[in-house]
């Protein structure tokens, strides 16, 4: 079976973009323009992964992990930054956060692709 992965992003363009590069890879795709959506997406789908913009309105990507972290089935899940943010003091503001990981955008969809199933490999269970 496939692994779930959310895509927390308000651009539409740039959701349609991850989506595809995911998909191309074989992997199940859901989707949230919002991270207040988000928070509630999450807990309905159970992702096996979240990529998450940083700049969003309402909550920022940085403060959506935070909450994810604080949901028990959650803690462990892990969760990649996709932003065009990247500077060191946000990537640590991530990391303390409880990101995972990482990426800038531009993107190449084979990179997500691969970053994606190294994380996921990562976390699988032994």
């Amino acid at each position: 079976m496939s692994a779930r992965i959310l895509i927390v992003e308000d651009s539409p363009t740039m959701r349609m973009l991850i989506r595809s590069a995911l998909e191309e890879g074989g992997y199940r795709v859901a989707e949230s323009e919002d991270a207040l959506q988000a928070l509630a997406v999450v807990q309905e789908v159970a992702p096996d992964l979240v990529i998450a913009d940083v700049n969003m309105p309402e909550l920022d990507g940085i403060s959506l992990v935070r909450r994810i972290r604080t949901f028990p089935a959650f803690r462990s899940v892990p969760i990649l930054i996709l932003t065009t943010e990247s500077s060191d003091e946000a990537k640590q503001r991530g990391r303390a956060a409880g990101a995972t990981g990482w990426i800038t955008k531009p993107f190449d969809p084979a990179q997500l692709r691969d970053v994606v199933g190294d994380v996921l490999r990562v976390q699988a269970p032994q």
